[in-house]
């Protein structure tokens, strides 16, 4: 089996906030609508050579709240520059540091709850 590329459909509980949150703080671009911008149900942002998708609970399921038992991980060029655009404009989980398995990378929580960690290796 190849794999051509992995895209993450997450829940949303406001398609308009999860766009301002994304474009706004992240630089993302919203690229895709269904059933159109203004009455969106579900979302594609891009940025760079990243996508992620959005959209409202189907009724289908069985949770309350946009939920993800683990994170979104960012690998970015800087990320001490991203720690300085993102310190006080997000909730954080966590502040920057360095880790014994040799990435420096901090985490914030999006407008849906779900953990953004960003990250790069630690130059030896």
């Amino acid at each position: 089996m190849k794999l051509n590329s992995i895209r993450l459909i997450l829940d949303a509980a406001d398609i308009q906030q999860t766009i301002k949150f994304y474009e706004g703080l992240l630089g993302f671009t919203a690229t895709s609508f269904y059933p159109d911008a203004e009455n969106a149900c579900w979302v594609c942002l891009a940025k760079d050579n990243s996508e992620l998708m959005f959209s409202l609970r189907s009724k289908h399921s069985k949770f309350e709240t946009p939920m993800l038992t683990g994170a979104i991980y960012f690998n970015v060029d800087d990320v001490d520059a991203v720690w300085g655009e993102l310190k006080d404009k997000a909730p954080i989980e966590y502040p920057i540091e360095n880790f014994d398995f040799g990435l420096r990378e901090f985490a914030i929580r999006d407008c849906n709850g779900y953990l953004l960690q960003f990250g790069q290796e630690i130059a030896e």
